[in-house]
């Protein structure tokens, strides 16, 4: 597999952060009016007294636009929210999307919510964290599809900066064929994703458009800088680590977290047990390194 320079094919071993610094945050549910008069809810997540502490040199927390799994069809605010805190444990401030969901609204209804959510949090930056905040998107699964496809959009429509995009797990494989996949014994006919992807794309047409399947884009020059995360045991694993290299050789860079340890991954970002899930630090400390590097890394490293 090609490495493409990759800053971080490797274990993370730092426990890093501490899982504490949940309890002094809090969170807010606001609904937005679509064009069209739809309302889409959204969970605020804000990590603690940061923004208080801008005036005194701390910089801003970084308000990050998050995208819940669900394979196009399912998922809520609730199910989102595991990757949600982490994100905000990591010193973000995430607006989390409860987006509509295929096959009752398929493609291209979710990720153009997902770019009116965008323009609202771009405006909003201020009261949400700091006029200077940089603005992230994020997302894990189908959650990860859109956030790379909204980035596609920000990009093509001139619409607000981005400061970076975190793709966890993402579903850009529209044809599930993937030797990671292949080996979960997954594929085309009676398929999690594959029926995801047939509720979320009815209509042939819309395959090879590059925000239903960012994987598919053939023009990548101009995104944000990335953070990729996958597992050993990620099913989603090698279009992960195939749309990073991609992104790498259109000169983005792409920042790889690759867990060895067994995951569960796609299934259990969905973790509700009361108790963080095995790899929480692991991830955690990926998204701070990420969030708060300074300066943003600006190119593929090795």
């Amino acid at each position: 597999m090609p490495h493409c320079g990759f800053k971080a094919m490797m274990d993370r071993t730092n426990p890093g952060l501490e899982p504490a610094a949940a309890a002094t945050a809090d969170s807010r549910d606001e609904v937005l009016t679509l064009a069209g008069g739809q309302a889409m809810p959204v969970r605020v997540y804000s990590p603690g007294q940061r923004r208080h502490l801008v005036g005194y040199g701390a910089p801003p927390a970084p308000v990050v636009l998050h995208f819940h799994a669900g394979a196009f069809v399912e998922g809520s605010l609730d199910s989102g929210a595991v990757v949600a805190r982490l994100l905000m444990q990591a010193g973000a401030v995430v607006v989390s999307v409860d987006y509509p969901l295929a096959p009752e609204q398929p493609f291209p209804r979710a990720v153009e919510a997902g770019y009116e959510a965008l323009e609202w949090a771009a405006r909003q930056r201020r009261a949400l964290s700091h006029q200077r905040a940089p603005l992230l998107v994020a997302g894990e699964e189908a959650g990860g599809n859109l956030a790379a496809a909204v980035a596609l959009m920000a990009r093509d429509r001139d619409g607000p900066p981005l400061g970076g995009q975190i793709l966890l797990s993402p579903m850009l494989d529209v044809c599930v064929a993937t030797k990671s996949l292949r080996d979960v014994r997954a594929g085309p006919v009676g398929c999690h994703w594959a029926d995801g992807w047939r509720a979320y794309l009815p209509r042939a047409d819309d395959v090879m458009h590059p925000y239903a399947a960012p994987g598919r884009s053939m023009r990548l020059a101009g995104l944000p800088r990335t953070l990729l995360v996958t597992a050993e045991d990620d099913p989603l694993r090698d279009e992960t680590l195939g749309y990073a290299h991609r992104l790498c050789e259109a000169g983005v860079c792409a920042d790889v977290t690759r867990l060895a340890q067994a995951t569960g991954w796609p299934r259990s970002y969905t973790h509700d047990a009361g108790a963080p899930p095995p790899w929480a630090d692991e991830v955690r400390d990926a998204l701070h390194d990420f969030l708060h590097a300074d300066p943003p890394v600006a190119r593929c490293t090795a």
